[in-house]
């Protein structure tokens, strides 16, 4: 299938329903920054910042297929209590998401809380029962399962091994989805695969199709003979295994395997990424896709995924901007966007209460001092937004000899970094105009703009954002690697040692 082939298919997946069925949990982020160690033990103090909650497990599925513009029933176990409510008001909140949950009555929510700092994971702490659910409590579970199949084009079940998937309940909700019609996809948990027998599409990751299997999957001959036994055993009518950096395998019961690379790109976090995988599969079967385009589709949308940090959905725009961008021979996951492509953009990102982070420049030579910059920007929030000064704003804020490299160039460059999500070239001599389209919650600026007038901050302060000076590495600026490249290696080597003396 072509490029053009692609983005027809994406384009015409329309708003098909997905019945997902699996684990609930609710993730609780705590964003804070570490400057200090505890004088009572060895550990790093979090100075805590702000607070989310967001929807995990097979909730998080669901996110993903609503945010490629589909509808999913939610079906799964939660209980009365706090976390229950929190995660049911999420649910209430997003448009397209019908909610089908079974109150447990001695079991509590599911709650994972991960302690983050600069966008790296310090702890996560899990509160959970391992209480099998009752068989009354299953046996609802199933009843409604049953009825979210009605008008689906696929169906999901979502084991994360918390209690939801058993062998009993998988074999009904699977006999159910056959009896209707609906292809039922699998992402499985732990070594005994045999409840998700009659399904149609399981998707593994490497390790655990080894695991599963007792097979060496780490070459393409092995994952193939792998899936092979999985469709055998299983019955399934294919085995689709993700290799991570090495993209995803397609193996049918019957039929040639089929091998789809991964787009080469930094990774930045996993978490969630077999959530979005299995979500774009799944609707792209349940928008009448063949298993082939369904996996290119899903690892495309994986891909993004893995540049960013924690359990966040993937859109339409971004997976279309994607399959471009690989065609066009460079993997920028179609960061580099026009303004109006930008606002856009955002739209979907706010709608998921993800905070915008904007700050501005020329990144003429990208260094060390621009990368901490920017890790330090993503630190502030979910979505980092660089606003890039055109070449003619460039030569009039430097002087004709500047910049070295051109707007393309520099945002491409800008692009490849894990840190940043998307860059826009601007025009004007400030960056206001462009600010008060992006609308930012927060606004960066280095610390030598601390106590005076930075563009844009009353419209950010207006509508609650705040502005943040970041601390600059010292030593480290276009102007001195340009200085150093003019005086060539001896000389720059004497200066540097000489103001080390001075200093």
């Amino acid at each position: 299938m072509s490029t053009a082939d692609l983005i027809h298919t994406i384009d015409d997946l329309a708003s098909p329903k997905v019945a997902v069925v699996g684990d609930l949990i609710l993730d609780h982020y705590v964003f804070g920054n570490v400057s200090r160690i505890s004088p009572e033990a060895p550990i790093p103090v979090l100075h805590v910042q702000r607070e989310e909650d967001r929807l995990g497990g097979a909730a998080n599925v669901a996110a993903n297929i609503l945010s490629m513009g589909g509808r999913a029933s939610l079906v799964g176990v939660i209980a009365d209590d706090e976390p229950g409510s929190r995660f049911r008001g999420l649910c209430s909140n997003t448009e397209g998401l019908s909610l089908h949950a079974v109150n447990s009555r001695h079991r509590p929510t599911v709650l994972k809380t991960r302690m983050v700092s600069q966008n790296q994971q310090m702890l996560r702490v899990d509160r959970e029962s391992s209480t099998a659910l009752s068989s009354d409590e299953l046996a609802e579970v199933m009843r409604r399962a049953t009825a979210a199949l009605k008008g689906a084009g696929a169906a999901v079940l979502s084991d994360y091994a918390k209690g939801v998937i058993t062998p009993g309940s998988a074999q009904t909700i699977i006999r159910a989805a056959r009896a209707a019609r609906v292809p039922v996809i699998v992402d499985p948990k732990g070594r005994d695969y045999s409840r998700y027998k009659g399904a149609t599409a399981i998707t593994p990751n490497r390790a655990e199709a080894e695991a599963a299997t007792g097979l060496d999957c780490s070459t393409l001959e092995g994952v193939e003979r792998a899936g092979r036994k999985l469709a055998a055993d299983l019955g399934l009518e294919v085995a689709v295994i993700t290799l991570s950096a090495q993209g995803v395998a397609v193996v049918p019961r019957k039929g040639e395997l089929a091998h789809f690379p991964a787009q080469a790109r930094g990774v930045y976090d996993v978490t969630g990424a077999g959530d979005t995988f299995i979500a774009t599969f799944a609707m792209a079967m349940a928008a009448g896709a063949d298993f082939n385009t369904s996996a290119r589709l899903a690892n495309y949308a994986g891909g993004i995924k893995v540049g960013r940090f924690g359990a966040v959905a993937v859109t339409r725009e971004e997976l279309r901007r994607s399959v471009i961008s690989a065609h066009e021979g460079y993997d920028h996951a179609g960061k580099v966007l026009e303004r109006s492509q930008l606002a856009d953009a955002l739209e979907s990102h706010r709608k998921r209460g993800e905070r915008i982070v904007f700050t501005n420049g020329c990144f003429d030579l990208l260094h060390q001092g621009h990368v901490t910059y920017l890790n330090f920007c993503r630190g502030q929030g979910d979505i980092v937004v660089i606003g890039l000064n055109s070449d003619a704003s460039v030569r009039r804020l430097k002087g004709p000899s500047r910049p070295l490299n051109d707007a393309e160039g520099r945002a491409r460059v800008l692009a490849a970094l894990a840190d940043v999500h998307y860059v826009t070239v601007f025009e004007e001599d400030t960056p206001e105009a462009l600010i008060r389209a992006v609308m930012p919650d927060v606004l960066v600026k280095g610390e030598d703009w601390s106590g005076k007038t930075v563009a844009g901050a009353k419209f950010v302060e207006s509508r609650g954002g705040k502005v943040v000076f970041a601390p600059f590495v010292q030593g480290k600026s276009t102007t001195s690697l340009i200085e150093k490249a003019k005086s060539g290696p001896e000389r720059g080597a004497r200066k540097g040692k000489g103001a080390a003396r001075k200093r």
